[in-house]
C-alpha cells in the first residue's frame, strides 16, 4: 500500500471502553447445543469436550429425555437412584461438562407412555406431578446444574400436544418449577422455550407469552428461539415483520417488550439460534461468509440488549442429510466453516459516522480474564496493523472506534492462539 494512502486510511484506534450501556446484558453468556454431536459424534467424548473448550463456550444446552430415562414408572420417582430410572450416557456427558467447568443448561423433554396413557412422547402427561417428580430427581442427580428449561418449542404441535399455553403451564412448567426450587433454591428455570412462529396447529410466541401469563406461569427467565424466518433477507438487526406476532432476532425488541409487559423483570434466554449455509442448503441457506457475519452481529445484539442473558448457537456439526439442519461450525466431513472462527472471535460493526466506525468484538477461547489482541486492516492489496497490542475486558470483550473508508476489511489477531478471526468488511 502506498504510504500516502496508508496515512489517509490508517486507523487511530480510540478505546471507548468495553462496557455496554448500563441496561445492556454485559454478562451475557454464549454457548452451543448439538445433542447428536455431543453424545454420539466422531471421536471420543473427551475429544468433543476439547472442541467445546477450543470454541470458548460459556455454556452448553443439553436435552434430558424423560421418556428415555424413565421408560417404566420409577418406584420412588423423586429418588434418582430408584429402579425405573436409567440415566445412561447422560451421566457421562453431564459429568464431562462439569469436570471441564463448562456450565450447562438442561432441557427436560418427552413424556413416557406410562405417564400419558400410551400416547407419543409429545403428548403432555396426564398428571403434572409426575413431571415435577422427574425434575426433582434430575436436579438431585445433577446437583451442579443451575439452569433448566422446560420442554422445547411447545408452541408447535410437533413438540407438544395439546398445543396450548395452559396445558404447558399447568402440566409441565409450574410442576417442574416448584420441584426444581424444592431441590435447590439456586436453580433457575426458563419457561416458554418457544419457536419463532407457531406453524400449522400451533400458537404464535406472542400469544403464547400472554397465555402463559393468564395461566399464572412460574419462571425465572423466558426462553425463546429467535431463528430467522426469511434468512435470505433477514439480518439479526433488520428485516423482521413489524406487524406479525412472530419473534426473530430482528424482532428482539418485541420479545423484550412482551416479556416485560407480562412477566415484569424476568430475564430472557435465547436457547437456540443460527443461520443455515448454502452450500449445502440451497433453499434456506445463506453464503458461509454471510452466516459468519450474522453470527457476530447476533452476539453483539445480545450483548447490547436489555435483560438478555444468553445466546445458544445450534449446532456444532452439520447434519449429514441436506434435508437436515446446516447451521454448524463444521461440515459432516469435519471441515471448518467461517462460522467456526466467527464464534471464537466475533467482530461486528456497531455504527458508522463519516469514516469513524465503531467495532465490537470478543475473544472467547481460553480462561476468563483480560486477553491480548490486535487489529489489522486491509485497504487494497495489503494488511496494516492498527496500533499496537490491546487488552479486552474481563469477559474478553472490546469496543473500539477506528477511522477507515468503506470497503476496508478488519481482522482480529489473538497472539495467545495464535490465529486470526474472520474478515469484516466495513459497510
Amino acid at each position: 500500500m502506498p504510504k500516502s494512502i496508508a496515512v489517509l486510511v490508517s486507523v487511530v484506534a480510540v478505546a471507548l471502553g468495553a462496557a455496554a450501556p448500563a441496561h445492556a446484558s454485559q454478562f451475557a453468556r454464549y454457548g452451543v447445543q448439538d445433542d447428536g454431536w455431543l453424545y454420539y459424534g466422531p471421536g471420543t467424548l473427551e475429544e468433543r469436550l476439547d472442541r467445546l473448550e477450543d470454541l470458548g463456550v460459556d455454556l452448553v444446552r443439553v436435552t434430558l429425555r424423560w421418556d428415555v430415562v424413565a421408560r417404566t414408572r420409577p418406584a420412588r420417582p423423586r429418588d434418582p437412584a430408584s429402579p425405573g430410572y436409567v440415566w445412561g450416557v447422560n451421566d457421562q456427558v453431564l459429568e464431562g461438562l462439569r469436570h471441564r467447568r463448562i456450565a450447562t443448561v438442561v432441557t427436560l423433554l418427552g413424556t413416557p407412555r406410562w405417564a400419558n396413557g400410551g400416547q407419543p412422547w409429545q403428548v403432555a402427561p396426564r398428571n403434572g406431578a409426575d413431571f415435577g417428580n422427574f425434575a426433582f430427581a434430575a436436579s438431585k442427580r445433577y446437583w451442579w446444574v443451575r439452569d433448566w428449561t422446560i420442554w422445547n418449542e411447545p408452541n408447535q404441535r410437533r413438540w407438544l400436544r395439546p398445543t396450548t399455553p395452559a396445558v404447558y403451564t399447568q402440566r409441565l412448567l409450574n410442576p417442574a418449577y416448584r420441584q426444581l426450587k424444592a431441590s435447590s433454591r439456586a436453580n433457575r428455570v426458563g419457561g416458554g422455550v418457544t419457536a419463532p412462529r407457531g406453524n400449522v396447529g400451533g400458537v404464535s410466541p406472542v400469544a403464547w407469552i400472554r397465555g402463559m401469563r393468564a395461566s399464572r406461569a412460574l419462571l425465572d427467565a423466558y426462553a425463546h428461539h429467535p431463528y430467522p424466518l426469511r434468512p435470505k433477507v433477514e439480518t439479526p438487526w433488520t428485516g423482521g415483520c413489524a406487524h406479525c406476532q412472530t419473534i426473530t432476532m430482528a424482532d428482539l425488541d418485541r420479545l423484550v417488550r412482551e416479556v416485560r409487559r407480562n412477566f415484569g423483570n424476568k430475564r430472557i434466554w435465547l436457547t437456540e439460534y443460527g443461520y443455515q449455509t448454502n452450500p449445502p442448503d440451497r433453499g434456506l441457506g445463506v453464503a458461509p461468509a454471510l452466516a459468519a457475519r450474522y453470527l457476530a452481529e447476533a452476539a453483539h445484539r445480545v450483548y447490547a440488549a436489555p435483560y438478555v442473558d444468553m445466546l445458544i448457537h445450534f449446532m456444532v456439526r452439520d447434519d449429514t442429510a441436506v434435508g437436515g439442519w446446516q447451521s454448524g461450525f463444521f461440515t459432516p466431513s469435519g471441515a471448518a466453516k467461517p462460522t467456526y472462527q466467527a464464534f471464537r472471535f466475533p467482530l461486528a460493526q456497531v455504527s458508522r459516522t463519516g469514516t469513524r466506525t465503531v467495532l465490537w468484538g470478543q475473544v472467547r477461547p481460553g480462561p476468563n480474564g483480560r486477553k491480548s489482541y490486535r487489529l489489522r486492516m486491509r485497504r487494497g492489496g495489503g494488511w496494516t496493523w492498527v496500533g499496537g497490542t490491546r487488552t479486552t475486558d474481563a469477559r474478553g470483550v472490546f469496543r473500539v472506534a477506528v477511522n477507515a473508508p468503506r470497503g476496508a476489511s478488519f481482522q482480529v489477531y489473538v497472539p495467545a492462539e495464535p490465529t486470526y478471526g474472520p474478515q469484516l468488511a466495513i459497510r
